[in-house]
């Protein structure tokens, strides 16, 4: 296999594991919410309904996925969206979904 083979065949894997990164439902909810700004996790739970070690764990895939980072301020810890080309996506994958749906009528 060639070097640059090689290459892409690695940024394939760390593609999908970014992919599997933000296949959640809550995660995505996380994502379009700090695409509006940054906001700690008593928001996050407020918006998603889900308790609060629950979305520690989504935030610290995200976070490992390098698609939100952390801030201390005082007692609360700020996220934000590090990536929000990820929005792109989110958009693509939406027309992709409109046009799926006008195929089937």
């Amino acid at each position: 296999m060639s070097k640059k083979t090689a290459q892409r065949v690695l940024d394939f894997k760390q593609q999908a594991r970014l992919l599997r990164a933000i296949a959640n439902e809550t995660r995505l909810k996380i994502i379009v919410r700090l695409y509006e700004g940054p906001c700690n996790v008593s928001e996050l739970v407020e918006l998603t309904k889900v308790d609060q070690s629950t979305i520690s764990k989504h935030l610290a895939v995200l976070r490992n996925s390098g698609i939100v980072e952390d801030q201390r301020q005082g007692n609360k810890v700020i996220y934000h969206l590090v990536t929000p080309c990820v929005i792109g996506f989110l958009e693509c994958s939406a027309e992709v979904i409109k046009e799926r749906r006008r195929s089937s009528r």
